[in-house]
């Protein structure tokens, strides 16, 4: 999917990586639900007991700044003893190569 310059600006991706449990897809979008973030597209999946979730998301209509989100992330990453990880598409897409 080719996106605009634009477009990657308001775009970020995030990954959760950790031990399965119940509520941790609900955590997670429901703290970018309650920020106004548009969830474009999520995969998930467990593997021997691992719960893997990459999203992207759009930011642009968030009622809070992208360092705000990501402290707020990081904290819901510690209540539910998983590793969350928010990064710029554009930043994503660079270290990975996409």
């Amino acid at each position: 999917m080719a996106t605009t310059n634009d477009e990657s600006k308001t775009r970020a991706i995030i990954t959760v990586l950790g031990s399965d449990r119940s509520g941790i897809v609900a955590a997670v979008t429901g703290a970018l639900a309650d920020h106004d973030a548009n969830i474009l597209d999520i995969s998930q999946t467990i593997l021997q007991g691992i719960f893997t979730m990459t999203m992207l998301v759009d930011l642009a209509s968030t009622n809070v700044g992208f360092s705000e989100l990501q402290d707020q992330l990081s904290e819901l990453s510690g209540r539910l003893g998983v590793q969350i990880t928010l990064q710029r598409e554009e930043v994503f897409n660079f270290m990975y190569r996409l």
